[in-house]
């Protein structure tokens, strides 16, 4: 799998959205790239050793030579972890979960392979952020991807609030995440601060048999009973 000046490629490697049979949501591809790397750049060495052997079982784990990339890395490090793909070997990075790139430190990585000249190859995978735009009835023409929102309350608020005026000038959807366990507390925000007329898509568990995806305007979401505790979650929002 290497070029043919002896370059490797970089493959961004997506993985499930939590507890499913891997190949019920990802295409033949990833089993094939899996089936033939060695190489790997992770966020999470023992989850990525799982999937590893869920997708490929008679893959030889001794010989997988994984770099770890997260939060504890050091910036100068991550050059490095390029170097094999140098070598003429391929790379692949596994985020925790979802496409590696997006909302995920393995963009570092892919940036550092476009100054290398090393071809970086995606491959098919579910993305809880596109997947909940899809499912939400709102505006794919025109969106944001805003990350996570602040955790001080009054700057939780300044954002939300701004976000509400952005969607509502531009026409524009406005995703946003939060830790899983104060999922519940950022709902709880949000029908608090926002217009009753805004919409805004509750999007959980993504691709799992707990998924729950509903929009509904702030209005209502202020009389619902739903329970986000500890499950992943998107959330979109679109004013009136």
């Amino acid at each position: 799998m290497a070029t043919d000046n002896n370059t490797g490629k970089l493959y961004l490697i997506p993985t499930t959205l939590g507890e499913v049979e891997p190949l019920e949501v990802l295409p033949l591809s990833i089993k094939r790239a899996i089936e033939n790397l060695d190489f790997y750049i992770v966020e999470n060495e023992k989850t990525v050793r799982r999937f590893i052997k869920r997708i490929s079982p008679k893959k030889s784990q001794p010989s997988l030579k994984i770099q770890v990339l997260n939060k504890y890395t050091l910036p100068e490090e991550i050059p490095t972890f390029i170097t094999p793909c140098l070598n003429g070997h391929d790379v692949g990075i596994i985020s925790e979960a979802g496409c590696p790139g997006v909302a995920d430190p393995g963009a570092d990585v892919v940036a550092i392979a476009h100054e290398k000249g090393i071809k970086v190859v995606p491959l098919v995978g579910p993305s809880s952020i596109l997947l909940a735009l899809m499912a939400s009835g709102m505006n794919g023409q025109s969106f944001a991807f805003n990350g996570y929102l602040p955790i001080d309350k009054a700057d939780k608020k300044k954002e939300l609030k701004n976000l509400e005026k952005r969607s509502k000038e531009l026409d524009q959807s406005q995703i946003f995440m939060e830790t899983p366990y104060r999922n519940d507390k950022l709902l709880a925000d949000i029908t608090a601060m926002l217009s009753p007329n805004t919409l805004l898509c509750v999007a959980c568990d993504i691709t799992l048999p707990t998924e729950t995806i509903k929009t509904q305007s702030i209005a209502q979401w202020k009389g619902a009973k739903i329970d986000l505790h500890k499950r992943p979650t998107i959330f979109i929002l679109h004013a009136q």
